[in-house]
Protein backbone atom coordinates (compact mmCIF):
# COMPACT_ATOMS: atom_id res chain seq x y z
CA UNK A 1 0.00 0.00 0.00
CA UNK A 2 2.91 2.16 0.02
CA UNK A 3 4.59 3.18 -2.38
CA UNK A 4 8.45 1.80 -3.22
CA UNK A 5 9.29 4.62 -6.09
CA UNK A 6 9.63 7.64 -4.11
CA UNK A 7 11.36 10.79 -5.67
CA UNK A 8 14.50 11.31 -3.64
CA UNK A 9 15.35 7.85 -2.33
CA UNK A 10 16.58 9.12 0.25
CA UNK A 11 16.03 7.57 3.94
CA UNK A 12 14.04 9.47 6.25
CA UNK A 13 17.15 10.51 8.47
CA UNK A 14 14.26 11.22 11.79
CA UNK A 15 12.54 7.69 10.97
CA UNK A 16 16.35 6.40 11.60
CA UNK A 17 17.26 8.41 14.41
CA UNK A 18 14.30 7.37 16.29
CA UNK A 19 14.22 3.60 15.35
CA UNK A 20 18.00 4.01 16.63
CA UNK A 21 16.72 5.00 20.11
CA UNK A 22 15.01 1.76 20.59
CA UNK A 23 18.04 -0.41 19.35
CA UNK A 24 16.65 -1.59 16.55
CA UNK A 25 18.79 -3.11 14.10
CA UNK A 26 18.87 -0.80 10.79
CA UNK A 27 20.77 -2.75 8.85
CA UNK A 28 17.74 -5.89 9.05
CA UNK A 29 15.15 -3.26 7.59
CA UNK A 30 17.59 -2.39 5.13
CA UNK A 31 17.89 -5.86 3.73
CA UNK A 32 14.57 -7.07 3.81
CA UNK A 33 12.21 -3.92 3.62
CA UNK A 34 13.99 -0.54 2.99
CA UNK A 35 11.28 1.05 1.14
CA UNK A 36 9.94 1.45 5.02
CA UNK A 37 12.84 3.67 5.38
CA UNK A 38 12.06 6.08 2.31
CA UNK A 39 8.93 6.80 3.54
CA UNK A 40 8.02 11.24 4.41
CA UNK A 41 5.95 9.87 7.72
CA UNK A 42 6.78 7.56 10.41
CA UNK A 43 5.28 7.02 13.86
CA UNK A 44 8.26 5.26 15.43
CA UNK A 45 7.89 7.01 19.20
CA UNK A 46 4.22 6.51 19.22
CA UNK A 47 4.10 3.18 17.61
CA UNK A 48 6.93 2.56 20.22
CA UNK A 49 4.84 3.88 23.01
CA UNK A 50 1.68 2.33 22.52
CA UNK A 51 3.79 -1.30 22.74
CA UNK A 52 5.21 -0.05 26.09
CA UNK A 53 1.94 0.64 27.04
CA UNK A 54 0.38 -2.96 26.17
CA UNK A 55 3.51 -4.32 28.40
CA UNK A 56 6.29 -4.80 25.82
CA UNK A 57 9.62 -3.95 26.61
CA UNK A 58 12.62 -2.77 24.76
CA UNK A 59 14.24 -6.29 23.54
CA UNK A 60 10.44 -6.79 22.61
CA UNK A 61 9.42 -3.39 20.50
CA UNK A 62 12.87 -3.74 19.36
CA UNK A 63 12.30 -7.53 18.03
CA UNK A 64 8.64 -6.19 16.94
CA UNK A 65 9.85 -3.33 14.53
CA UNK A 66 12.39 -5.31 13.00
CA UNK A 67 9.86 -7.90 11.75
CA UNK A 68 7.47 -5.85 10.86
CA UNK A 69 8.87 -2.32 10.01
CA UNK A 70 5.77 -0.98 8.41
CA UNK A 71 4.27 -1.14 11.85
CA UNK A 72 6.02 2.80 12.17
CA UNK A 73 3.87 3.49 8.70
CA UNK A 74 0.58 3.05 10.99
CA UNK A 75 -1.11 5.87 12.72
CA UNK A 76 -1.60 5.94 16.43
CA UNK A 77 -5.02 5.75 16.19
CA UNK A 78 -5.11 3.15 13.27
CA UNK A 79 -2.96 0.84 16.11
CA UNK A 80 -5.33 1.48 19.13
CA UNK A 81 -8.56 0.55 17.05
CA UNK A 82 -6.39 -2.46 16.01
CA UNK A 83 -5.46 -2.62 20.03
CA UNK A 84 -9.49 -2.63 21.09
CA UNK A 85 -10.20 -4.91 17.91
CA UNK A 86 -8.05 -7.51 19.43
CA UNK A 87 -8.82 -7.29 23.04
CA UNK A 88 -12.32 -8.69 22.00
CA UNK A 89 -10.85 -12.22 21.98
CA UNK A 90 -8.01 -11.71 24.26
CA UNK A 91 -7.92 -12.68 28.01
CA UNK A 92 -5.80 -9.64 28.72
CA UNK A 93 -2.72 -7.40 27.32
CA UNK A 94 0.06 -9.98 28.69
CA UNK A 95 -1.82 -12.41 25.85
CA UNK A 96 -2.21 -9.60 23.20
CA UNK A 97 1.36 -8.49 23.59
CA UNK A 98 2.43 -12.35 23.21
CA UNK A 99 0.60 -12.69 20.46
CA UNK A 100 2.12 -9.47 18.68
CA UNK A 101 5.20 -10.47 19.07
CA UNK A 102 4.59 -13.68 17.40
CA UNK A 103 2.57 -12.61 14.67
CA UNK A 104 3.10 -8.84 14.09
CA UNK A 105 2.64 -8.70 10.96
CA UNK A 106 -1.66 -9.59 11.06
CA UNK A 107 -1.79 -7.15 13.76
CA UNK A 108 -0.58 -4.53 12.09
CA UNK A 109 -2.35 -5.16 8.79
CA UNK A 110 -4.77 -2.36 9.69
CA UNK A 111 -6.70 -1.87 6.13
CA UNK A 112 -8.86 -4.48 6.66
CA UNK A 113 -10.43 -3.11 10.24
CA UNK A 114 -14.44 -2.90 9.46
CA UNK A 115 -13.88 -6.48 7.98
CA UNK A 116 -12.24 -8.05 10.36
CA UNK A 117 -14.55 -6.04 13.51
CA UNK A 118 -17.72 -7.91 11.83
CA UNK A 119 -15.99 -11.32 11.02
CA UNK A 120 -14.76 -10.89 15.02
CA UNK A 121 -18.21 -10.57 16.31
CA UNK A 122 -19.79 -12.98 13.75
CA UNK A 123 -17.48 -15.85 14.82
CA UNK A 124 -18.44 -15.27 18.22
CA UNK A 125 -21.75 -15.28 17.66
CA UNK A 126 -21.35 -18.15 15.63
CA UNK A 127 -20.23 -20.45 19.06
CA UNK A 128 -16.61 -19.95 18.54
CA UNK A 129 -14.43 -19.64 21.53
CA UNK A 130 -12.16 -16.77 21.78
CA UNK A 131 -8.67 -18.89 21.97
CA UNK A 132 -10.07 -20.09 18.58
CA UNK A 133 -10.84 -16.83 16.94
CA UNK A 134 -7.59 -15.64 18.41
CA UNK A 135 -5.72 -18.60 16.89
CA UNK A 136 -7.23 -17.66 13.70
CA UNK A 137 -6.64 -13.56 13.66
CA UNK A 138 -2.71 -15.06 14.13
CA UNK A 139 -2.38 -18.42 11.59
CA UNK A 140 -5.22 -17.66 9.17
CA UNK A 141 -5.56 -13.30 9.26
CA UNK A 142 -7.14 -13.79 5.29
CA UNK A 143 -10.25 -14.93 6.37
CA UNK A 144 -10.72 -11.49 8.18
CA UNK A 145 -10.59 -9.51 5.03
CA UNK A 146 -13.25 -11.38 3.47
CA UNK A 147 -16.43 -9.18 3.41
CA UNK A 148 -17.88 -10.50 6.67
CA UNK A 149 -21.04 -11.50 3.83
CA UNK A 150 -18.77 -13.54 2.39
CA UNK A 151 -18.07 -15.70 5.36
CA UNK A 152 -21.78 -15.92 6.24
CA UNK A 153 -22.80 -17.53 2.78
CA UNK A 154 -19.93 -19.87 2.74
CA UNK A 155 -21.20 -21.06 6.66
CA UNK A 156 -24.68 -21.47 5.04
CA UNK A 157 -23.12 -23.37 2.24
CA UNK A 158 -22.10 -25.94 4.83
CA UNK A 159 -24.78 -25.98 7.06
CA UNK A 160 -26.99 -26.44 3.77
CA UNK A 161 -25.11 -29.39 2.15
CA UNK A 162 -24.48 -31.16 5.85
CA UNK A 163 -28.49 -31.10 6.25
CA UNK A 164 -28.71 -32.13 2.47
CA UNK A 165 -25.94 -35.34 3.20
CA UNK A 166 -28.39 -36.41 6.07
CA UNK A 167 -27.02 -35.05 8.96
CA UNK A 168 -28.80 -33.92 11.96
CA UNK A 169 -29.82 -30.35 12.71
CA UNK A 170 -29.40 -31.09 16.44
CA UNK A 171 -25.26 -31.71 15.94
CA UNK A 172 -24.83 -29.33 13.11
CA UNK A 173 -23.76 -26.44 14.84
CA UNK A 174 -20.96 -29.12 16.58
CA UNK A 175 -20.27 -30.24 12.98
CA UNK A 176 -19.71 -26.65 11.64
CA UNK A 177 -17.26 -25.45 14.38
CA UNK A 178 -14.97 -28.77 14.80
CA UNK A 179 -14.52 -28.51 10.63
CA UNK A 180 -13.98 -24.61 10.97
CA UNK A 181 -11.31 -25.16 13.78
CA UNK A 182 -9.53 -27.73 12.04
CA UNK A 183 -9.59 -26.24 8.72
CA UNK A 184 -10.42 -21.88 8.77
CA UNK A 185 -9.17 -21.55 5.21
CA UNK A 186 -12.35 -23.14 4.14
CA UNK A 187 -13.84 -19.95 4.08
CA UNK A 188 -11.36 -18.88 1.45
CA UNK A 189 -13.08 -20.95 -0.84
CA UNK A 190 -15.79 -20.81 -3.37
CA UNK A 191 -18.91 -22.19 -3.19
CA UNK A 192 -19.18 -23.33 -6.47
CA UNK A 193 -16.40 -25.57 -5.41
CA UNK A 194 -18.38 -27.07 -2.64
CA UNK A 195 -20.88 -28.06 -4.72
CA UNK A 196 -18.78 -29.63 -7.38
CA UNK A 197 -16.32 -31.66 -5.47
CA UNK A 198 -19.53 -32.99 -3.09
CA UNK A 199 -21.50 -33.88 -6.38
CA UNK A 200 -18.03 -35.69 -7.92
CA UNK A 201 -17.95 -37.85 -4.95
CA UNK A 202 -21.44 -38.65 -5.13
CA UNK A 203 -21.11 -39.56 -8.72
CA UNK A 204 -18.34 -42.05 -7.93
CA UNK A 205 -20.50 -44.12 -5.78
CA UNK A 206 -20.30 -42.40 -2.44
CA UNK A 207 -23.55 -42.58 -0.99
CA UNK A 208 -24.21 -39.56 1.75
CA UNK A 209 -23.51 -40.68 5.00
CA UNK A 210 -19.96 -41.74 3.16
CA UNK A 211 -19.69 -38.52 1.73
CA UNK A 212 -20.08 -36.78 5.16
CA UNK A 213 -17.81 -39.21 6.72
CA UNK A 214 -14.95 -38.06 4.14
CA UNK A 215 -15.79 -34.24 4.61
CA UNK A 216 -15.12 -34.91 8.15
CA UNK A 217 -12.23 -37.03 8.35
CA UNK A 218 -10.52 -34.78 5.20
CA UNK A 219 -11.26 -31.60 7.84
CA UNK A 220 -13.00 -29.86 5.09
CA UNK A 221 -9.64 -30.16 2.96
CA UNK A 222 -11.64 -31.59 0.27
CA UNK A 223 -13.24 -28.21 -0.93
CA UNK A 224 -9.55 -27.15 -1.86
CA UNK A 225 -9.16 -30.43 -4.51
CA UNK A 226 -10.53 -30.45 -8.18
CA UNK A 227 -12.63 -33.08 -9.00
CA UNK A 228 -9.94 -33.16 -11.55
CA UNK A 229 -6.63 -34.25 -9.01
CA UNK A 230 -9.52 -36.39 -7.15
CA UNK A 231 -10.18 -38.99 -10.84
CA UNK A 232 -6.34 -39.25 -10.99
CA UNK A 233 -5.65 -40.20 -7.52
CA UNK A 234 -8.35 -42.20 -7.50
CA UNK A 235 -7.31 -44.27 -10.79
CA UNK A 236 -3.61 -44.32 -9.71
CA UNK A 237 -5.14 -46.07 -6.95
CA UNK A 238 -7.25 -48.64 -8.83
CA UNK A 239 -4.66 -49.20 -10.95
CA UNK A 240 -1.60 -50.65 -7.88
CA UNK A 241 -3.89 -51.93 -6.25
CA UNK A 242 -6.03 -53.92 -9.26
CA UNK A 243 -9.43 -53.17 -7.51
CA UNK A 244 -12.83 -53.30 -8.37
CA UNK A 245 -14.82 -49.41 -8.05
CA UNK A 246 -16.59 -50.89 -5.03
CA UNK A 247 -13.19 -52.03 -3.31
CA UNK A 248 -11.53 -48.72 -4.67
CA UNK A 249 -14.41 -46.79 -2.69
CA UNK A 250 -13.75 -48.62 0.76
CA UNK A 251 -9.83 -48.43 0.30
CA UNK A 252 -10.53 -44.21 0.50
CA UNK A 253 -12.89 -45.04 2.66
CA UNK A 254 -10.74 -46.30 4.99
CA UNK A 255 -8.22 -44.09 3.63
CA UNK A 256 -9.16 -40.42 2.39
CA UNK A 257 -5.35 -39.97 1.68
CA UNK A 258 -5.91 -41.67 -1.32
CA UNK A 259 -8.39 -39.14 -2.66
CA UNK A 260 -6.66 -36.03 -1.03
CA UNK A 261 -2.88 -36.53 -2.16
CA UNK A 262 -1.70 -35.96 -6.04
CA UNK A 263 -0.51 -38.68 -8.13
CA UNK A 264 2.99 -37.63 -7.95
CA UNK A 265 2.89 -37.98 -3.78
CA UNK A 266 1.59 -41.18 -3.59
CA UNK A 267 3.36 -42.72 -6.38
CA UNK A 268 6.73 -41.21 -4.37
CA UNK A 269 4.92 -42.71 -0.75
CA UNK A 270 4.26 -45.64 -2.30
CA UNK A 271 8.00 -46.01 -4.17
CA UNK A 272 9.41 -45.80 -0.38
CA UNK A 273 7.23 -48.80 1.00
CA UNK A 274 8.57 -50.97 -1.87
CA UNK A 275 12.26 -50.06 -1.53
CA UNK A 276 11.84 -51.01 2.24
CA UNK A 277 10.59 -54.37 0.85
CA UNK A 278 6.68 -53.91 1.84
CA UNK A 279 4.38 -55.76 -0.83
CA UNK A 280 1.68 -53.90 -2.11
CA UNK A 281 -0.85 -56.56 -0.65
CA UNK A 282 0.33 -55.26 2.33
CA UNK A 283 -0.01 -51.53 1.51
CA UNK A 284 -3.53 -52.49 0.29
CA UNK A 285 -4.24 -54.33 4.08
CA UNK A 286 -3.10 -50.80 6.11
CA UNK A 287 -3.44 -48.26 2.93
CA UNK A 288 -3.02 -45.32 6.06
CA UNK A 289 0.64 -45.92 5.66
CA UNK A 290 0.73 -43.41 3.15
CA UNK A 291 -0.28 -40.63 4.91
CA UNK A 292 3.28 -40.80 6.05
CA UNK A 293 5.87 -39.48 4.11
CA UNK A 294 8.63 -41.30 2.75
CA UNK A 295 11.23 -40.36 5.80
CA UNK A 296 8.76 -40.56 8.66
CA UNK A 297 8.52 -44.38 7.19
CA UNK A 298 11.68 -44.86 6.99
CA UNK A 299 12.61 -43.64 10.56
CA UNK A 300 10.18 -45.91 12.01
CA UNK A 301 10.93 -48.76 9.96
CA UNK A 302 14.61 -48.55 11.17
CA UNK A 303 13.32 -48.23 15.13
CA UNK A 304 11.48 -51.29 14.99
CA UNK A 305 14.40 -53.29 13.31
CA UNK A 306 16.19 -52.56 15.74
CA UNK A 307 13.83 -54.22 18.30
CA UNK A 308 13.99 -57.38 15.54
CA UNK A 309 10.85 -56.53 14.27
CA UNK A 310 10.50 -57.62 10.75
CA UNK A 311 8.53 -55.03 9.04
CA UNK A 312 8.14 -57.43 5.97
CA UNK A 313 6.44 -60.62 7.39
CA UNK A 314 4.52 -58.38 10.01
CA UNK A 315 1.70 -56.23 10.10
CA UNK A 316 1.95 -52.29 8.63
CA UNK A 317 -0.43 -51.51 11.67
CA UNK A 318 2.66 -50.87 13.85
CA UNK A 319 4.41 -48.37 11.33
CA UNK A 320 1.09 -46.49 11.49
CA UNK A 321 -0.69 -43.39 13.29
CA UNK A 322 0.32 -40.23 14.09
CA UNK A 323 3.93 -40.18 16.56
CA UNK A 324 2.39 -40.15 19.85
CA UNK A 325 0.47 -43.64 18.26
CA UNK A 326 3.84 -45.28 16.75
CA UNK A 327 5.60 -44.70 20.25
CA UNK A 328 2.26 -46.44 22.12
CA UNK A 329 3.17 -49.21 19.55
CA UNK A 330 6.75 -49.32 19.71
CA UNK A 331 6.76 -49.73 23.12
CA UNK A 332 4.51 -52.39 23.52
CA UNK A 333 6.87 -54.33 20.89
CA UNK A 334 9.55 -53.03 23.39
CA UNK A 335 8.01 -54.58 26.46
CA UNK A 336 6.95 -57.61 25.22
CA UNK A 337 10.83 -58.22 23.48
CA UNK A 338 12.13 -57.38 27.30
CA UNK A 339 9.37 -59.50 29.68
CA UNK A 340 10.92 -62.58 31.17
CA UNK A 341 10.13 -65.78 29.41
CA UNK A 342 9.69 -67.46 32.96
CA UNK A 343 7.55 -65.96 36.04
CA UNK A 344 10.20 -64.37 38.46
CA UNK A 345 7.54 -64.78 41.26
CA UNK A 346 6.50 -68.42 40.42
CA UNK A 347 7.74 -70.77 43.23
CA UNK A 348 10.97 -73.07 42.36
CA UNK A 349 10.49 -76.91 42.40
CA UNK A 350 14.15 -78.28 43.19
CA UNK A 351 14.27 -81.94 43.80
CA UNK A 352 15.81 -82.63 46.91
Amino acid sequence: TYTTDTKSREENKKTIESLYRFSVDINKIRRVKEWVLLQDTAYVKEIAGILKEMGADETAVANILECCPEAILRTPAEINSQRALWQLVCQNEKQLIKLIEQFPESFFTTEYHENQKANILFFQELGLKNNIITRFLTSAPNIFYNPVEKNKNMIETLQRNYLSLGGSRANMKTWILKLLSQNPFILLNASTAIQENLEFLQKNGFTDPEVLQLLSKLKGFIFQLTSTTMQKSMLFSKNVFQCSDQELKQLVLKCPALLYYSVPVLEERLEGLLKEGISVAQIRETPMVLELTTQIVQYRIKKLAALGYDIKSGTLESLNGTKKDFEVSYGKIQSKNERPIFNPVAPIHIED
